[in-house]
């Protein structure tokens, strides 16, 4: 188990949850806006598991939950193994994920592990292997997408608007794949974050695109929200 990173509190990343985040290093895509690129390169200041447990069982009665990111969590073999410590203490867990392994989804759920899932889409299907830089299986991500909208907890898909990757059509169309969905989060590109140096000229959706955006997909998805901070 390679643990990166750990936020000790957060008041964002877990709706209606105060929650501490763990960062997992490494990512099975590399998608040139992705904001947590220091998680894709090799790390030797890893955090052991036993102190990431000390660490929780002095929060316990101070957090509400978990949240297991990354990277790409579902890269690892243990992730049940922690996922049930985390459990046992009596916190809350939300899973962020791209959705390639929906198998490693599917048992996390199967075993009462998560209480919260949110799931990154990327893009449309044709668009997959271009935004991530990698040759992508797109069966796998609809996969996912069926477990997901068919599990009984609370769950989140999530597309980050970028411009040059994505045209006003393109997020329709995300919209459609995850069509019937309880919740759909269109979140704002920051290009000082980015990976891809060169995005840093990107010019972001404006406020105004992104509600007409929500408008254009109110047919899909129960609830459309906007991030934009």
């Amino acid at each position: 188990m390679t643990i990166a990173a750990i936020r000790p509190l957060s008041f964002i990343d877990y709706p209606k949850k105060l929650s501490a985040v763990i960062f997992f290093q490494g990512c099975n895509f590399k998608c040139s806006y992705c904001h947590n690129f220091w998680l894709l390169n090799k790390n030797n200041n890893l955090i052991p598991v036993e102190e990431f447990y000390g660490f929780l069982k002095r929060r316990i009665a101070k957090l509400d939950g978990v949240v297991l990111s990354g990277g790409e969590p579902t890269m690892w073999n243990n992730l049940f193994t922690i996922a049930k410590k985390i459990k046992s203490m009596g916190f809350s867990i939300k899973l962020d994920t791209n959705g390639y392994n929906p198998k490693i989804i599917s048992t996390l759920l199967e075993r009462n592990l998560l209480d919260y899932i949110a799931m990154d889409i990327k893009g449309p299907l044709k668009k997959y292997s271009k935004i991530v830089n990698k040759k992508v299986n797109t069966s796998r991500i609809k996969q996912s997408i069926e477990i997901i909208t068919q599990s009984k907890i609370e769950y989140e898909f999530r597309t980050t608007l970028i411009r040059s990757l994505l045209s006003k059509n393109d997020i329709v169309e995300c919209g459609n794949l995850i069509n019937g969905a309880k919740k759909y989060c269109l979140q704002k590109f920051n290009p000082d974050t980015a990976l891809d140096k060169k995005l840093k000229k990107e010019k972001p959706y404006s406020y105004n695109e992104f509600t007409d955006i929500k408008k254009e997909l109110s047919p899909f998805v129960k609830q459309c929200e906007i991030r934009f901070e």
